[in-house]
């Protein structure tokens, strides 16, 4: 316990692999955000912390978790194994249900590019365990034949440069059945490096969160 906050490793077996992350509950948190990161990403991502740390100042835990080991990781396929990366956030997510620390909080997924995906299909199957869902620049089209059984509140975030990734943002849209909504940044380019759009991007994560984690 640092500074009102409970900080540390999380490291589950799954799979026959040891996966880790950052656990981070600020004091009298009531809900945690997992974070699904993207192909070629991994917990250490500064984009992801950011958001992470501007979630925790709003009272919110966060779970940065790698889905692959860096060996994994360095194989293309395998960052694009969808039902892999699924299965690994769902051990993931039941381990947290069993820790005494985090098995009564509000349970919520941030996930980037092809983590999107990965936290699609894990609300799917998890159901009303997932209370609010929010993609960054994600790849929702991987996740397709699962949208519409989506039940968490979900924000689709993506930069207004990113073409290829807007039209199929737009096409998930449609698909998603659950309560929703699609914003994008405007002069923002896919990892939203351009001034102030990671700040907006953080921005409209928190309120989402906020709304529908308690």
């Amino acid at each position: 316990m640092t500074g009102g906050l409970y900080a540390a490793p999380f490291r589950i077996h799954a799979e026959g692999r040891h996966l880790e992350g950052d656990l981070v509950l600020p004091a009298k948190s009531h809900s945690l955000v997992i974070f699904a990161h993207g192909s070629g990403s991994s917990r250490h991502s500064p984009r992801n912390r950011y958001v992470a740390r501007m979630l925790r100042e709003a009272g919110i835990g966060t779970l940065l978790f790698d889905l692959l080991t860096p060996p994994e990781d360095a194989d293309v396929d395998k960052r694009f194994d969808i039902a892999l990366l699924t299965r690994r956030l769902v051990a993931a997510t039941l381990n947290l249900r069993e820790r005494p620390q985090t098995a009564r909080l509000f349970l919520g997924y941030f996930g980037a590019s092809t983590g999107a995906a990965a936290a699609l299909q894990a609300a799917a199957e998890l159901g009303p365990q997932i209370r609010a869902l929010v993609s960054r620049g994600g790849r929702p089209d991987l996740a397709m034949e699962v949208l519409d059984r989506v039940q968490a509140p979900t924000l689709l975030i993506v930069g207004g440069y990113d073409d290829g990734v807007i039209t199929w943002n737009q096409e998930a849209y449609e698909r998603l059945r659950c309560t929703k909504r699609l914003e994008i940044v405007p002069g923002a380019t896919h990892l939203f490096e351009e001034p102030g759009k990671l700040e907006a991007v953080a921005g409209l994560a928190r309120n989402w969160f906020e709304k529908y984690l308690g």
